[in-house]
């Protein structure tokens, strides 16, 4: 709204108005104070309650038995075997001895496949070197061809075409007129007639007598194309054929444009399992399983490992010798044993077989001390963490002098006083909340309460090493005793007690483990917080803060609707003013002019 005034007593109204409405505005900066504030506590409460489900889910893993189970592990000649071993092996040593290793199955080309063949060409093009019996003739049917440009060249999708061939013309129609070209198909076009399309065999562009042009269609028609169909059969360790076509094989399809390294890195990524490449040195083929052992049918004592279609594989690649794989045969602690892997998992236990050897390698399993102890450790320094910022919250002490910033007095600062006086402001807001004390305190019960049921020596924490720092100002941080001598000793002697005494389950709190009820005390803190602070997710109406907040809002809207009512009745006032003070100026002149 645009007002002018003053003209008539010289009066600046607006400065006036103004200083007069900064009086009126005070309640409504001291409710968006309360509303800032609300919002600064209602944020501290939900990275207070952050802090407490990291912490959850850190806790959710040393409920895990692997947590204090773990295994070590060494090889006498790790050259020979190495070894792993899961939380669920025993401590014992074992001697593995007499080993052979296992084999893949692997089949060579029985000769050379062809003394000019180029690996990077397409096969079609090299079809003199491959010999009969090799390519199938397959029925294409061709949509019809829209043309967007005049031209006198359209290319198939793919070339191989059989020069023996049923397409005798292709019609192309033009404003509605139909054209007869009748087919000629080969590797050398010569001159083309008007009448005419050349079909180039290796590529499968046609060339056509005449340009047509843009707007006309190639009508739809069916050729003859030279394809490559072969399947390869091969079994997994239970003597299932791997493919999913007839007796399980796996069928692979190639036009001719397609080249040999092309056809052999399709079969190597294919579910096959093969790895298959060509030897330029040699001009042969190499095919290997990918998975060792004599891999061959459930059916069959001693079959093949790979078995492959006639035609492309036996009769061009010479596939026909092929050597099977052999199984891993060793000696486990006296036992002589096979497996189709070099790399086998018995008791907990997975060895990896390195070389062929006849002496003896001792493996030891036993447990792996210092990786508990570690994850202890790093458990209690996140437990440390965690105390040491609730605590900082809820005794940080409340600067009263500093309260939020309204937007006048933001304005007046710079960016850095302004966040130096946010920082102060925001200080203090959780300073003794009855729900994160609460909390902390029965986290701290949960550390010291005696666990009944324990299957072990150690039912408390005190037990293993662990205790309160006797420091008042750590207010309940964990110390592991002395340099960890005994909790690892607690460890090493009783692995199966440290852990119950940490994971254990029950149905009432005596019974749980003290990670279990530091869990259930944590659920219930962060149900009790988001009670009261919510989640980003939520409404306003399902948490404290986020209704106090609304009614807050509420009444910011009332007031700002009635400061404009007042704002406009002190101008309509100094108008008012205005006119009553122009008006006795106006008389005031005529009695001059009478008087004079």
């Amino acid at each position: 709204m645009v007002r002018v005034s003053g003209l008539a007593s010289g009066m600046d109204i607006d400065q006036i108005v103004s200083d007069l409405m900064k009086a009126e505005r005070m309640p409504i900066d001291k409710m968006k104070k309360q509303k800032q504030t609300l919002e600064w506590q209602r944020d501290d409460y939900r990275s207070m309650n952050l802090l407490l489900s990291e912490f959850n889910n850190l806790a959710f893993n040393m409920t895990l038995q692997s947590s204090y189970s773990s295994k070590t592990v060494s090889s006498a000649d790790e050259t020979k075997v190495k070894a792993a071993a899961t939380s669920s092996a025993g401590n014992a040593s074992y001697t593995i001895s007499n080993v052979t290793m296992a084999t893949a199955a692997q089949s060579i080309s029985a000769n050379s496949i062809a003394s000019k063949i180029d690996p990077t060409k397409s096969l079609w093009s090299q079809r003199n070197s491959m010999g009969t019996g090799v390519w199938t003739e397959k029925t294409i049917d061709q949509a019809a061809i829209a043309l967007s440009a005049d031209t006198s060249t359209v290319k198939l999708a793919k070339g191989s075409l059989s020069e023996v061939n049923t397409l005798e013309s292709i019609s192309v129609t033009t404003g509605g007129v139909s054209k007869e070209y009748s087919v000629r198909i080969g590797t050398a076009a010569g001159a083309v007639g008007s009448d005419e399309v050349f079909i180039n065999a290796d590529t499968g562009e046609m060339t056509f007598g005449t340009t047509l042009t843009s707007g006309s269609t190639i009508e739809a028609f069916s050729y003859q194309q030279n394809v490559l169909n072969f399947s390869i059969t091969t079994y997994d360790s239970t003597g299932k054929a791997t493919g999913d076509g007839p007796n399980g094989s796996t069928s692979f399809e190639f036009d001719g444009s397609t080249s040999l390294n092309t056809v052999l890195t399709q079969i190597s990524n294919s579910k096959v399992g093969i790895s298959a490449f060509f030897d330029e040195g040699t001009n042969k083929v190499v095919m290997t399983r990918k998975d060792t052992g004599n891999l061959s049918s459930a059916d069959s004592a001693d079959g093949a490992n790979m078995v492959f279609s006639d035609g492309f594989l036996t009769d061009f690649l010479q596939l026909k010798s092929e050597v099977k794989g052999t199984d891993a045969k060793f000696t486990l602690n006296g036992l002589e044993t096979t497996r189709k892997s070099n790399t086998f998992t018995t008791g907990g236990v997975t060895y990896t077989l390195q070389n062929n050897f006849t002496g003896d390698v001792r493996v030891n399993v036993s447990n792996d001390t210092q990786k508990v102890f570690d994850t202890i450790k790093d458990f209690v320094t996140k437990y440390n963490e965690l105390i040491e910022k609730i605590n900082g919250k809820i005794t940080e002490e409340r600067d009263r002098n500093y309260q939020p910033l309204t937007d006048e007095e933001r304005e007046k600062l710079t960016d850095k006083q302004a966040e130096q006086w946010d920082d102060k402001a925001k200080s203090g807001l959780l300073k003794g909340d009855s729900i994160l004390s609460s909390g902390l305190n029965q986290m701290r019960s949960n550390w010291y309460a005696f666990v009944s049921g324990v299957s072990g020596a150690f039912s408390q924490l005190t037990d293993i090493g662990i205790s309160t720092s006797a420091n008042y100002s750590d207010r309940g941080k964990l110390v592991i005793e002395g340099d960890g001598t005994k909790l690892k000793e607690a460890i090493e002697k009783d692995p199966q007690s440290v852990m119950d005494l940490f994971m254990k389950s029950g149905s009432t709190t005596s019974e749980k483990g003290i990670v279990r009820r530091l869990r259930d005390t944590i659920t219930q803190t962060v149900s009790k917080v988001e009670q009261r602070a919510g989640r980003s997710t939520w409404t306003s109406e399902q948490f404290l803060l986020g209704r106090n907040l609304k009614s807050v809002n509420s009444q910011i809207t009332s007031f700002e609707s009635r400061l404009t009512q007042i704002e406009d009745r002190y101008y309509r006032q100094f108008t008012a003013m205005e006119k009553a003070i122009q008006n006795a100026n106006a008389q005031s002149a005529q009695l001059s002019q009478y008087f004079s």
